[in-house]
């Protein structure tokens, strides 16, 4: 019998009768409250088609955890559908909901003595938060991702919701017709599921994978699919094992598998914004990880991926060829995996892959071999210089453009350097500079998904660069630097550029500068001013008062 520590101490007992009580009232019995009580912890809401099946797969998970003799309680966590928040005020809350998630998958499972919990994300920072839960509780946990949406139609192709984004850029510079961009906006997301490129939600699943804290071949069926609802139902029963053999997160989530996280990243130029996320849920596990591995990694890694948005396929393609196995599978094979570290089925990755059966069909079109990659480096490289000491975050596989050198155009906030594209207002060679969104800036780091497209859109893509201490969608391509740190808030160089100072991107060199003396930059600087907090009051207030920089996660410091 798998032995009850955490919840005995709140259930256990003649003189815990009262709180047992509670649990009667639901139906509970003697035989439901002397199994092991485990959370299932559901990422759900009805604001968007990303999370609106995971409480049916909650349900499921429920009778996995029944069958295998634990007493499941479903609770569920706050999500912010990014794509729907995009380009508005409400994107300042989508990175705080990544912390807001964690934190209430802690205070559910500890105020009610859970003895482990399964956890179920969707939308691109439930995943996140939902791992972080998992690393700073390390009880017995697992992870499973909610799955990807079918691609979109248009017009006989198939779109994800990244190209009507573009589209919008599109239609303001006059190539696409009002009647086409409705045509679009009707048929770009068929039904439940997160989006379906290599964005970021997609990217995490990977990761959950890669990480080795979801079961083998889970990341990658679609919402839909009949193999979605049986992962969940072996989520449920997986949980139950852990338990049974003692494994906890923080035996999984070692250097060595953070290492595999970031080689998968690399290996399928996947979301910038996984960097974020990979640093913030380290710093949850007790795991020293900085920029400088990712860029370690980068060197070493070939991106053999080919999906959207850099490339042409999506999610649900990657799953009829074999799914994240198919790409740990080539990555171990070229010795560029820790085969040795353990995982949530209680094996190592090496043998999770023996066992796994990956379809033979062709598959070169999605995922090439090691040897024939589209990339000999990473898809994301890190970028340093005097414009972001800390570092920044370029993904290298969106454009071919390794190289830019142009005037900067400065805004102080996403809605004025949106307004100017669509106005027609930025040039070739110009670098579109958008600071104060930082972490601290913003509060809250907003995604610039709706500049960035309206860029690529127009058709300068290839010709105007995007810097910024803001974040990005996985949804972005062209010459998009993040992350900027320090950022502008807290006095960062980005502060202090002026239109016209010429910025240099230098990709494979792995350099971010302003060609200002250092004197220069000292005297602007000196000159300078830090900006009123945009909000006394509040949650985004208390945000700005406890976050980190980019650079180490964006993690809430006490």
């Amino acid at each position: 019998m798998i032995q009850k520590i955490r919840s005995e101490k709140v259930y256990g007992g003649y003189e815990k009768a009262p709180n047992r009580a509670f649990l009667r009232a639901m139906g509970l019995n003697d035989d439901d409250i002397s199994k092991p009580l485990i959370g299932i912890a559901a990422a759900w809401n009805e604001a968007g088609p990303c999370n609106i099946h995971v409480l049916a797969l909650a349900n499921v998970a429920k009778e996995g955890v029944r069958e295998a003799g634990g007493t499941p309680r479903i609770f569920t966590t706050p999500v912010v559908i990014d794509g729907i928040a995009m380009g508005s005020e409400g994107m300042k809350y989508s990175l705080v909901s990544r912390e807001v998630i964690a934190d209430t998958v802690e205070l559910t499972v500890n105020a009610h003595g859970y003895d482990g919990f399964v956890a179920l994300g969707g939308c691109d920072k439930t995943g996140p938060g939902l791992m972080m839960a998992i690393a700073r509780l390390n009880i017995p946990s697992i992870y499973m991702y909610g799955g990807t949406t079918l691609p979109g139609n248009y017009k006989g192709k198939p779109i994800a919701i990244g190209d009507v984004y573009e589209a919008v850029g599109a239609y303001s510079a006059g190539k696409l017709s009002a009647e086409d961009l409705r045509i679009m906006e009707l048929n770009a997301i068929p039904g439940p599921g997160t989006c379906g490129g290599l964005y970021t939600a997609n990217t995490m699943g990977m990761i959950s994978e890669a990480l080795g804290v979801a079961l083998p071949g889970s990341a990658s069926p679609p919402a839909v699919d009949a193999e979605r609802v049986r992962f969940a139902k072996e989520t449920g029963k997986a949980l139950l094992h852990l338990m049974e053999i003692g494994l906890k997160p923080r035996d999984i989530m070692t250097f060595e598998a953070f290492e595999n996280a970031i080689t998968v990243l690399m290996a399928s130029g996947g979301s910038t914004n996984a960097v974020l996320h990979l640093l913030a849920i380290a710093h949850e596990a007790g795991v020293n990880l900085t920029l400088d591995d990712f860029d370690r990694i980068s060197k070493k890694v070939p991106e053999i991926v080919n999906m959207k948005p850099g490339g042409e396929y999506v999610m649900a393609d990657l799953h009829k060829v074999g799914g994240v196995p198919l790409i740990l599978k080539k990555l171990l094979d070229a010795g560029l995996l820790h085969g040795d570290v353990i995982t949530v089925t209680g094996k190592t990755m090496e043998q999770n892959l023996k066992e796994y059966r990956i379809p033979d069909v062709p598959h070169s079109h999605i995922v090439r071999d090691i040897n024939n990659p589209y990339s000999p480096t990473g898809g994301i490289r890190i970028l340093k210089g005097n414009l972001a000491t800390e570092g920044a975050v370029i993904k290298a596989s969106a454009s071919k453009v390794k190289y830019h050198r142009g005037p900067a155009r400065v805004f102080n906030s996403e809605e004025e350097a949106f307004r100017a594209v669509l106005n027609g207002q930025i040039k070739e060679k110009e670098v579109v500079i958008i600071r104060y969104e930082g972490p601290k800036g913003g509060p809250g780091m907003r995604e610039m998904l709706a500049v960035t497209s309206a860029i690529v859109g127009q058709g300068l893509g290839e010709s105007v660069a995007l810097v910024t201490d803001g974040r990005f969608s996985g949804a972005t391509r062209g010459i998009m630097v993040g992350h900027v740190a320090p950022e502008a808030a807290v006095g960062g160089t980005i502060a202090v550029v002026e239109d016209g100072d010429i910025i240099t991107i230098d990709v494979d060199n792995g350099k971010l500068d302003v060609e200002l003396s250092d004197k220069e930059i000292k005297e602007r600087l000196e000159n300078w001013k830090p900006p009123e907090p945009k909000y006394k009051t509040g949650l985004l207030a208390q945000y700005a008062r406890l976050v980190s920089s980019s650079s180490k996660g964006a993690v809430l410091l006490g």
